[in-house]
């Protein structure tokens, strides 16, 4: 039946380029919020620190879902992978909506994320490295094309969310269930 959601159906190429598309995409994400961090001195705050750990979680489970299609591992498995993957993200987008209304002011954020003095880092390093403290979670570090990094997490996580969706409920390809054509 054509349109028919189901984990049961069998996987092939897509639910295989879903996982990997998964994989880069979420390492991308998370590797370029690090290079942001670490090369371009930004330091984040509690909710971007938030925003992160599912990327982390779906890099680990598209992984597996990518290792369990290509060993040809029962369908439903990969295919609960990649449902487990848009849950993950699904949260991740409700964490980046909420930090994004948190920097448009529409609600309140986290009480332990209030701005801080910042440290003074020319003097002796190793005396001031305990006063760092993170940027207030209702200021954006930066926006670019009018958003913010929250702002762009809420497409990355909303994109990420419907590709492990759809590859993890969506139809296989018309030869995922015969025999493989490479004999």
């Amino acid at each position: 039946m054509a349109g028919e959601v189901s984990v049961s159906g069998p996987a092939g190429l897509r639910q295989t380029l879903g996982a990997a598309i998964l994989i880069v995409g979420s390492a991308g994400t998370v590797g370029t919020a690090l290079l942001f961090e670490h090369v371009g001195g930004y330091i984040p705050c509690a909710l971007c620190l938030q925003e992160r750990v599912p990327y982390y979680v779906s890099i680990g489970l598209a992984l597996a879902a990518l290792v369990s299609a290509k060993a040809r591992a029962p369908a439903i498995l990969t295919r609960l992978l990649l449902v487990a993957i848009g849950a993950v993200m699904l949260y991740g987008l409700y964490l980046a909506v909420y930090h994004a209304g948190v920097e448009w002011h529409f609600w309140a954020g986290p009480t332990d994320c209030a701005l801080a003095g910042g440290a003074d880092l020319g003097g002796d390093l190793l005396a001031t490295i305990d006063r760092v403290q993170p940027p207030a979670c209702d200021q954006a570090a930066g926006r670019f094309l009018g958003l913010s990094f929250a702002g762009w997490n809420v497409l990355a996580s909303a994109l990420f969310a419907f590709v492990a969706l759809r590859t993890g409920l969506g139809p296989a390809d018309r030869f995922a269930g015969k025999a493989s054509l490479r004999r």
